[in-house]
């Protein structure tokens, strides 16, 4: 199976297949990446990252992403080694919000050290009663001089304990009923500050860095505020506009590689006198799991393509790909769990790699439920204004 047969789809430009193809070849070499030490494991991807120019794709020198590359990445990279996606990721969640929004200070200060993998980003929204209902943020700001103070607690932050900077959203005003997430602004906080604390480090299923911060008398100066003072939850659905697409094109590249492994393993394994693969039961799950691979990937370059070429938001097509794709690449990766039979659970394998790190995109950066949402949201908006849905 041709697992590069999409590169042809009209959403690519010439150098949109060039990028991947010099993706999969880097990413070929990866087998050090499932090493159990998730920590110096990313350091040294987003080290090797940044000399490969890749991560130059997701840290854009000015405001411009191209989500296609992104997405494409991505998906190569999940396919070989799913650290790789993350350490490749979230140099751009991290650092995206700077580039977006930031003082050309700020832009020249930390964006040229996150591209070249000197540096590391963390994105810090997500708190203990407010992850997909930012309304409920309750990490503070306050300005105090010529400085910020934050107070408040972030949790679930990717990057936590590694970062060398964090984007940080606190409220700097009271909320109003009917516009909740007024008043949250964004920040940019080093990790050396001394009045951020690395509270707690988390463990997941997938072993990725992980750590709950600690902000107590958090002085930062005025100059690390991104964007205006009160716009920070805008920008930071700007910043998840460009990324969640991509959420996407990550659970394809874990559902491509099991699908990959599931072929290899039912044309070899002998049951009952024949192969695997010989059964009906088998080839009619196979065409399952490769259709619905077909269905996440034409969604998730829609969306992308969207994006890049007619320059529109792209909330609604976003939140759909999001949720198809992270929906079919948990079963895809849980029917290659079952073909491979006890090999499926054995710790190390490829798809019991898979199984644990394919569980963690249904949830973050807006679990599926929250897309649904979105989508009814928009479809009844449109039709309330009496726009035909695209």
């Amino acid at each position: 199976m041709d697992r590069h047969a999409h590169l042809h789809w009209p959403f690519f430009e010439p150098h949109h297949a060039a990028l991947a193809r010099q993706a999969e070849d880097w990413a070929a070499r990866l087998d050090w990446a499932h090493a159990a030490d998730a920590d110096a494991v990313c350091r040294r991807l987003v080290a090797e990252l940044g000399a490969a120019g890749f991560l130059r794709h997701c840290v854009p020198g000015g405001s411009e992403f191209d989500v296609r590359a992104i997405a494409l990445l991505r998906e190569v990279f999940a396919f070989h080694a799913g650290l790789a996606d993350f350490a490749f990721v979230m140099q751009g969640l991290g650092s995206g919000p700077i580039a977006l929004a930031g003082s050309e200070a700020l832009k020249r200060r930390h964006l040229p050290r996150v591209a070249a993998g000197q540096a590391i980003a963390a994105f810090a929204l997500s708190e203990p009663q407010a992850g997909s209902d930012v309304a409920a943020l309750a990490t503070r700001a306050r300005r105090d001089g010529a400085d910020w103070v934050l107070e408040g607690e972030k949790t679930w932050i990717s990057n936590g304990g590694i970062a060398d900077l964090y984007v940080v959203f606190a409220r700097s005003a009271p909320g109003t009923e009917a516009s909740p997430t007024r008043g949250i602004s964004a920040f940019v906080v080093e990790a050396d500050n001394p009045g951020l604390q690395i509270a707690e480090r988390l463990a997941i299923s997938a072993p990725h860095p992980m750590a709950r911060l600690r902000f107590s008398d958090c002085r930062v100066p005025a100059g690390n505020l991104l964007g205006a003072e009160g716009e920070g939850f805008k920008l930071a659905m700007r910043n998840l506009d460009v990324f969640r697409t991509t959420v996407a094109a990550a659970a394809v590249g874990f559902a491509r590689r099991a699908l990959h492994e599931s072929l290899a393993h039912v044309q070899a394994r002998h049951m009952f006198g024949q192969v695997l693969a010989d059964f009906q039961l088998t080839q009619a799950k196979l065409a399952e799991m490769a259709t619905g691979i077909d269905a996440a990937a034409l969604l998730t370059y829609r969306a992308a393509w969207t994006r890049d070429v007619r320059g529109q938001r792209v909330t609604r097509e976003a939140a759909m790909a999001k949720m198809q794709a992270t929906e079919t690449a948990q079963q895809v990766v849980d029917a290659a769990v079952q073909m491979h039979g006890g090999l499926g659970v054995r710790s190390g394998h490829p798809v019991e790699r898979l199984y644990r790190e394919v569980r963690a995109l249904r949830i973050y950066e807006g679990a599926t439920e929250v897309q649904k949402l979105i989508i009814a949201r928009e479809l009844l908006g449109e039709a309330r204004a009496g726009r035909r849905p695209a």
